[in-house]
């Protein structure tokens, strides 16, 4: 037995566990439920609607089928028959205007659960979308940063004219450099070709030294050899 039927048959909005300490076993609550309902009773107490409208038919018809001269007691038993069909009736149409009322209740929440449930993926996609706006967002912000960052440092420098300036003064710095520089490696070859043109002299002077030094002495051997001879003839 259902939990919404147990609260339909005591009346009350007790808990499941309650309901799981009814005192008869499932198999005969549902069989109660089941005799309540279709006899219009919320209580074991007292006779049930349909067998006091069954009794009271039941009386008419016995009536009715004595030979007898009760047309009063016939008018009597019909009387309140009709009176206890109507309050029969009467359980009859609250419980259709209840069941009509619970199908529109019914349809109402089928309504609310999909709009809450289009309310729930509209609510994560919107969550989606805002992620990735967030994400963007991130993005552009550290972008700007940088930019800032970019900013800063390019404002920390001097003007762009003072830079031209300062190029062209190193252009032209450069330029001399340049030129010295070709200047001087003109110089060190002039002054290599000099060393060598030095050091050939030296050694064509050398040579002429060493031949004259060379002369003198096989000149002084002759002399002295002529000396000698000389000598030794006078001798």
């Amino acid at each position: 037995m259902s939990v919404r039927a147990r609260r339909i048959v005591s009346g009350s909005g007790r808990s499941d566990t309650v309901a799981a300490n009814y005192a008869f076993d499932p198999l005969n609550d549902d069989k109660i439920i089941r005799n309540r309902l279709l006899t219009r009773t919320t209580t074991t107490r007292g006779e049930p609607p349909l067998k006091k409208l069954q009794k009271k038919f039941t009386s008419f018809v016995i009536e009715l089928d004595k030979e007898e001269d009760n047309y009063s007691d016939c008018g009597r038993l019909a009387k309140a028959f009709l009176q206890e069909l109507s309050a029969f009736e009467i359980p009859l149409l609250k419980s259709q205007a209840v069941v009509a009322a619970n199908l529109r209740e019914k349809e109402n929440f089928n309504e609310l659960k999909d709009e809450t449930n289009r309310q729930i993926m509209q609510a994560q996609s919107d969550i989606e979308d805002l992620k990735k706006q967030l994400e963007e967002s991130k993005i552009e912000r550290q972008h700007k940063e940088e930019c800032e960052a970019i900013r800063k440092l390019i404002s920390a420098q001097p003007p762009r004219s003072e830079t031209q300036k300062v190029i062209h003064e190193l252009k032209k710095e450069i330029a001399e450099l340049e030129a010295e520089n070709t200047a001087s490696w003109r110089l060190l070859e002039l002054r290599k070709k000099q060393f060598a043109l030095l050091l050939h002299v030296v050694d064509e002077l050398q040579e002429t030294m060493e031949d004259e030094q060379k002369n003198m002495v096989e000149e002084m051997q002759r002399n002295i050899t002529a000396d000698g001879a000389e000598a030794m003839s006078i001798d």
